[in-house]
């Protein structure tokens, strides 16, 4: 892949690339609207194909908040068309590096000093590039270490960037503007979480300790030491993502191991821990030569305040969905109905969200489940195309914390139907 020699960093420069953007969609509409003149019968294939291909190039080489976003959208299959999905998925393994010379540049500014100066051995050609940051290979002491260097104006530029994105989000999400800048303010908060690495550092020690007993599922070394507010220092963890690890057509045995790794690490966190992993995208994830689950990155952690957790888990248990009261009681409480809908309206948010919440509890509501099930994907993603089209749904509902576990357990439960896995579901349950 084409290393980039330089990224926008200066507001100006962001809002110059997104403006240019912009100006290429418009010229793709007029195309698009011309061929129509022709061809009435002609579908917006071809639109959201040139549509999302200028859309990424410009997100990938702005990088930071704005791939980010990218990232997340791309893991949310049923609100865009098929094309930008496919395209934005490349942002969960790989994105167009920063040229050696440019991160070299920016690893001196943060940490004082040379790679060459710090390790005895540093590759400049990345292994891997994400949203954020990217990462290389060093050696010291003999012991291979993988170290994570952030984009240069990464953590300036979220708040603009995210300001920037907004009327792309408005067209590809349909969202109204009150309900777009709750997601958005929620997103901006957990993305500065996520360009702070010292505070990934703290949050990857204490993680991994807490989930250490965890089956099948192991994480890096981290050196305090050697990393800072912009640097991680890791070791090296060997594996091959997800992707790559299907490509050597695992058995059906090894599929279903790796699933239950990944569905115990998240229910652990969520049950017992109270607060999770939230950027569950393939990228995040190896799976190690002796047939582990490698979770190589603690960047976006979601807490699980107390007053979310128990009603929105509490619906999710049996019984529970058979009591309207108590199911109104909890819906109230997450703000899915509001105290001046009208009893019409609650009645149609009561039906609606119980169907939603039924669909998404199947997997909690027996002992195993098979992921392979499409029936069972089909059936969400045709309740998400429905809501979508509907009035009622344009209005802002439910309280910020559904934005990150929403991601989370549905980015889950994706992954997993890739596996095509069948996992005991009644490992770690909701703790109520």
């Amino acid at each position: 892949m084409k290393e980039q020699q330089s990224i926008p960093t200066t507001k100006t420069q962001r809002s110059a690339r997104f403006v240019k953007t912009g100006f290429q969609i418009g010229g793709n509409y007029i195309k698009h609207y011309s061929k129509k003149l022709f061809n009435p019968e002609m579908d917006r294939a071809e639109l959201n194909e040139d549509n999302a291909t200028d859309i990424y190039k410009s997100l990938s080489e702005l990088k930071g908040s704005a791939l980010k976003i990218a990232q997340m959208l791309s893991m949310d299959k049923n609100i865009m068309p098929k094309s930008y999905v496919d395209k934005f998925t490349q942002s969960q393994y790989n994105a167009p590096p920063l040229s050696g010379p440019l991160i070299v540049r920016t690893f001196t500014k943060h940490f004082g000093k040379t790679p060459e100066q710090i390790y005895d051995k540093f590759n400049t050609t990345s292994s891997n590039a994400a949203s954020i940051g990217q990462v290389h290979e060093a050696w010291l002491q003999g012991e291979k270490l993988a170290v994570k260097i952030q984009y240069p104006g990464v953590a300036d530029s979220i708040s603009s960037d995210l300001k920037l994105v907004k009327p792309f989000a408005f067209r590809l999400l349909g969202m109204s503007e009150k309900e777009l800048n709750i997601y958005v303010k929620e997103v901006e908060e957990r993305l500065l979480e996520e360009t702070d690495y010292e505070l990934e550092v703290r949050r990857s020690i204490q993680f991994s300790e807490a989930c250490k007993n965890l089956n099948n599922v192991v994480f890096p070394t981290y050196y305090p030491e050697l990393s800072g507010k912009r640097i991680i220092t890791m070791g090296w963890v060997p594996g091959q993502h997800l992707k790559e690890f299907l490509n050597t057509k695992p058995s059906q045995e090894l599929r279903n191991k790796i699933g239950q790794a990944l569905w115990d690490f998240y229910n652990f966190q969520q049950h017992e821990l109270r607060a999770v992993h939230a950027d569950p995208h393939p990228g995040n994830f190896l799976i190690t030569p002796d047939e582990k689950l490698g979770v190589i990155d603690f960047g976006c952690i979601k807490e699980l305040p107390d007053d979310f957790y128990t009603p929105f888990f509490s619906l999710v248990t049996k019984g529970i969905m058979d009591d309207k009261e108590k199911t109104l009681d909890a819906f109230r409480k997450l703000e899915m109905i509001h105290k001046s809908d009208t009893p019409t309206l609650v009645e149609f948010y009561y039906n609606a969200y119980k169907e939603m919440i039924g669909l998404f509890a199947k997997p909690y509501l027996s002992e195993t489940f098979d992921f392979s099930k499409q029936e069972f994907f089909d059936d969400l993603y045709a309740y998400g195309e429905r809501i979508a089209r509907m009035p009622e749904f344009k209005q802002a509902r439910g309280v910020k914390h559904f934005i990150y576990v929403n991601r989370t357990n549905f980015g889950l439960y994706t992954i997993l139907q890739e596996l095509k896995a069948v996992v005991n579901t009644a490992t770690y349950l909701p703790q109520l």
